[in-house]
C-alpha cells in the first residue's frame, strides 16, 4: 500500500521556511511531493496549487500551517475534486488571530472550525490542539510536536562560554528565538528576562538572549548598563549551532502566556531545550505539568509581560543555586519520556496517512 500512496504537501509559511522543512521531514518515509507555496504571492500560489492537484490527483494533501489561501483552496479541492487533506498546526487559530482584534479573532475561529470539520485528519503540535480539533469536528487526529535540527557538539559548553566571556561559576539563563516587538503588549521574547534582571542584585547571574529581530533594539535599550555585562545578545546563530549555545546555559526560559494562545503550545524551543538537556523556566501552562519530570520551574503570572511574572522570575534568579541547577539538569538527563523523537513521529505520521488513504479507498 505504501508504494502506491501519492502524497503532496506544502507549508503556508512558504517555500524555504522551517515549517516546510518540518512537514517534508515528517512525511519523508512516504516520499511526499513538496509543492513550493509562495507566501508573498498567496493568490498566485493558491491557483498554482489547484492546478498542480488537478493534474496529479494525489491521494492526500498535507498542509503545514493554517493560512487561509492554502486552507480555503484545500476545502474547495476536496469539495469539487474529492481530494482529501490533512491540516498540521501549532496554534489555536481563533485565539491567535484574536490578538490582532476581536473581529479578526471571531472570523479566524469560524475558519478554524471549518478546517477541522472538512479535513480528513488533523495533526497538532500538541495534544491540546488535537483535542481542540476533535471538538471542532475533526474525525481523525494525532500529535507530532516536532524535533530539534541539531545535536550538541563536543566540549560545546566550554567553547561557547569562552566565546561569550561567561565564567564557569556564573549561572547563565537564556532563550533562543525571534525577537519581534509587539507595541500593544510592549513586549518581545526575552523582555521578561531583561526586566527581571533589572531587579536581580547578584552579579553571578547572566541572561543570554540568542536571536534577532525588531525587538532586539528595544531589549538592548532596556538592558542599560547591564548590556554586554549581565545581559548578552549573541545575535542570530545558525540552526546547527543552537544546541551548542543552549548547552552553555544553565536554564532556558519558555515565554508563554497562560491563556487560549500560549496554553495550547509547546513551541520549537522546548524540543531544543530537551535535546540540550537544559532545565526549563516557564509559566504555569499545561506542558509545564504534563512534561515535567522535576526539571522545570513554574513561574506564576498570566503572561511573561505581567508584573507578577517578572517579579517572580527575578525572585527565582536571585535565589537560584548551582546545586539546584545541577539537580534539575540531572533530572532532565534521566527523564523517561522523549516526546520530541523524530523517528517515532515519522513512523506515526506514516501510519496515520496510510490509514486515512486506506479508509478513503475502502469508502469509495
Amino acid at each position: 500500500m505504501a508504494e502506491r500512496t501519492r502524497v503532496m504537501c506544502f507549508a503556508t509559511q512558504g517555500h524555504g521556511h522551517i515549517e516546510e522543512e518540518r512537514i517534508r521531514d515528517l512525511l519523508a518515509p512516504l516520499d511526499a511531493v513538496v509543492f513550493e507555496f509562495e507566501r508573498a504571492h498567496k493568490v498566485r500560489s493558491a491557483l498554482a496549487l489547484a492546478r498542480a492537484v488537478r493534474a496529479a490527483r494525489p491521494d492526500l494533501i498535507v498542509m503545514e500551517g493554517t493560512g487561509t489561501a492554502g486552507g480555503l483552496t484545500l476545502i474547495a479541492l476536496d469539495a469539487f475534486l474529492g481530494v482529501p487533506f490533512v491540516v498540521c498546526s501549532g496554534d489555536a487559530v481563533g485565539p491567535y488571530l484574536g490578538l490582532r482584534g476581536h473581529l479578526v479573532g471571531v472570523l479566524g475561529g469560524l475558519y478554524e472550525r471549518l478546517l477541522c470539520r472538512r479535513c480528513a485528519g488533523y495533526v497538532g503540535w500538541t495534544p491540546y490542539l488535537v483535542g481542540r480539533a476533535l471538538s471542532f469536528g475533526a474525525q481523525r487526529a494525532m500529535t507530532a510536536p516536532g524535533w530539534t535540527r541539531g545535536t550538541v557538539s563536543e566540549d560545546a559548553r566550554r567553547k561557547i562560554r569562552e566565546r561569550l566571556n561567561i565564567a564557569e561559576d556564573t549561572i547563565a539563563v537564556g532563550l533562543v528565538g525571534s525577537m519581534h516587538w509587539n507595541d500593544r503588549l510592549d513586549y518581545t521574547y526575552g523582555a521578561e528576562l531583561v526586566r527581571a534582571m533589572a531587579l536581580v542584585k547578584r552579579t553571578d547571574v547572566v541572561a543570554c538572549l540568542i536571536g534577532d529581530g525588531s525587538g532586539r533594539a528595544h531589549l538592548e535599550q532596556m538592558a542599560g548598563d547591564d548590556l554586554g555585562q549581565r545581559i548578552l545578545f549573541p545575535g542570530r546563530v545558525p540552526p546547527s549551532e543552537v544546541p551548542d549555545y543552549l548547552a552553555a546555559l544553565d536554564a532556558g526560559t519558555l515565554s508563554q502566556s497562560v491563556d487560549r494562545v500560549g496554553s495550547f503550545r509547546f513551541t520549537t524551543k522546548l524540543s531544543e531545550y530537551f535535546a540540550s538537556c537544559l532545565p526549563v523556566i516557564t509559566g504555569e501552562i499545561p506542558a509545564a505539568y504534563d512534561l515535567d519530570e522535576d526539571f522545570m520551574w513554574r513561574v506564576p503570572g498570566s503572561a511573561p509581560w505581567s508584573p507578577i511574572h517578572v517579579r517572580a522570575l527575578a525572585e527565582l534568579l536571585e535565589g537560584l543555586t548551582a546545586e539546584e541547577v545541577a539537580r534539575r539538569r540531572d533530572a532532565m538527563r534521566s527523564r523517561t519520556s522523549e516526546p520530541f523523537d523524530k523517528a517515532t513521529q515519522q513512523r506515526r505520521m506514516k501510519a496515520f496517512v496510510e490509514d486515512l488513504i486506506s479508509e478513503r479507498g475502502s469508502a469509495a
